[in-house]
């Protein structure tokens, strides 16, 4: 643990003397700093030279939208319960007593920690112009989003022309979004890692496959920045890799479920088996908790899914009902399937019915109609249970809280879907053709065979990027600090050996 203090406080210092001298320049020659007037990824596309800037007065920031500021600052809240408590309960209910508090601390400490990240470089290497895999370095410690010309803070881009909110809300939503799939990883290895290694490859692998991923899904220029025709083909290609291909994500089935889930599998594998699984009795501790946090995800996932769209309107409230429908129909379809494989219904697969739903429809949501919704739920119902049990015996890991029988199984299929049910003959909007208009594709035009094959390729991209960055993250802090507990520690449980404390009295 002091080896990963130290290491941990001289990346901070690093990272705090990179945007220094930047810095002084810019109070000290205060002219010369671009007024942000426009979506921060528009920002360099649309900033006049310099010089020009000091000739000419500067332009009206425009003011953000009040109501779209509102509801992404609640969806911001909604995702911090999502993980605190929502995850917390949920997989805390999951596993022995003797772990309760551990991972009750995993979950809150990676959130806490990814979130200084986020704002230190996190939000920098993942939303600004870069190259097609990564961001730059121009919002390093959030540097720019106050205007000393302007006296007041800048603007983000909506999916709308001229439509704005702070960028500091938008990286509020990212920074939650960030830390919320660093703690899904844990359930994979839970009962059995150092808590000072969970933090370690934390950190590693967010900077080095959750980033950039988040960039090659999601960053582009922006709809301000698409002025004309001439213009569309120069934006794109300043897109991150994945977008500019086509690929569809609305709310993150690649970018945090998949991304998360074989990073969770990877870490199976490598830290091992619990002592005494397949012999030893490892039920879950307390359902009653896991239902408890099965609900705040469900509630959180609102925030999650629906703010995805950055604004208060007509695809924030289709991927709120698609939410609400999936997840209602994936609890229907777990428990079927469980009472015909078993002849009873359990608590337990309600609650993992509901994340399967709510996995499935997270890259959908928005991309697809309500009847695409309902089918997507209910197959992911099926889809879920089939990964913990099927596929979990196949692969032959301990994932201790099935995160990729569920993320990964699930996170796969609704990516999947999303190119079948984005179709307009199928009653989804269909992808965006041309930010110049800002018009979908007309039926006759959309081909879901190109699309699904553009999604299937995100997927495999994103597999393979998680988990190699996930093996060597993993093999680093292994041939550090060391990946696992001794076994004297893992018998009496991580509760008092790793914090000495337990979640319930003797």
């Amino acid at each position: 643990m002091k080896k990963l203090l130290l290491t941990c406080a001289m990346a901070l210092g690093l990272f705090a003397l990179a945007p220094l001298a930047p810095a002084f320049a810019e109070e000290a020659a205060p002219a010369a700093a671009a007024s942000v007037a426009t979506p921060p990824a528009a920002a360099d596309a649309a900033a006049a030279p310099a010089a020009a800037e000091t000739a000419a007065p500067a332009a009206a920031v425009p003011a953000p939208n009040k109501g779209d500021t509102t509801w992404m600052m609640l969806s911001t809240l909604l995702v911090i319960m999502m993980a605190v408590p929502g995850l917390a309960l949920f997989y805390g209910g999951l596993v022995r007593s003797k772990n309760m508090l551990s991972i009750l601390m995993q979950v809150m400490v990676t959130f806490s920690l990814i979130v200084v990240l986020w704002f230190i470089y996190g939000y920098s290497i993942t939303f600004t112009e870069g190259n097609a895999f990564f961001g730059g370095f121009d919002r390093l410690f959030m540097k720019g989003t106050w205007d000393n010309v302007a006296g007041t803070f800048s603007n983000a881009a909506t999916f709308s022309k001229g439509v704005y909110i702070p960028e500091l809300v938008f990286a509020a939503f990212q920074a939650s979004f960030a830390a919320i799939t660093c703690t899904l990883i844990v359930g994979s290895f839970a009962e059995r890692m150092k808590f000072s290694a969970v933090l370690m490859f934390c950190v590693l692998w967010f900077t080095f496959s959750y980033a950039p991923i988040a960039h090659m899904v999601w960053f582009w220029m922006g709809p301000d920045a698409y002025t004309g025709p001439e213009v569309v083909d120069a934006m794109n290609a300043k897109a991150g890799y994945l977008w500019q291909m086509g690929a569809l994500d609305f709310a993150g089935g690649t970018v945090v479920h998949i991304n998360a889930a074989i990073a969770g599998l990877v870490g199976a594998f490598m830290v091992g088996k619990r002592i005494g699984y397949g012999k030893e009795a490892m039920a879950p501790h307390s359902l009653t908790l896991t239902m408890v946090g099965a609900s705040l995800l469900w509630v959180g996932w609102f925030g999650f899914n629906a703010g995805s769209a950055l604004e208060a309107n007509g695809f924030a409230a289709l991927a709120f009902v698609n939410t609400f429908l999936a997840t209602a129909a994936a609890v229907i379809a777990w428990c079927v399937g469980e009472a015909l494989m078993r002849g009873k219904a359990s608590m337990l697969g309600a609650a993992s019915g509901a994340v399967a739903g709510l996995v499935a429809i997270t890259p959908a949501c928005g991309n697809v109609g309500v009847g695409g919704a309902l089918v997507i739920g209910l197959l992911s119902g099926f889809a879920g249970l089939w990964g913990v049990n099927g596929l979990k015996k196949l692969l032959g890991a301990d994932d201790s809280l099935d995160v990729f029988g569920v993320h990964g199984v699930c996170g796969i299929m609704g990516a999947i879907l999303t190119g079948v049910f984005n179709s307009p003959n199928l009653g989804g909007p269909s992808a965006v053709a041309d930010w110049t208009t800002v018009t979908m594709i007309a039926p006759d035009a959309y081909v879901i065979g190109t699309q699904v094959w553009t999604q299937t390729k995100a997927v495999l991209i994103t597999l393979v990027w998680s988990g190699v960055v996930s093996f060597i993250s993993y093999k680093i802090v292994d041939m550090t600090i060391g990946l696992r507990v001794n076994e004297e520690d893992e018998r009496e449980g991580l509760d008092i050996a790793a914090h000495g404390e337990t979640a319930y009295s003797r």
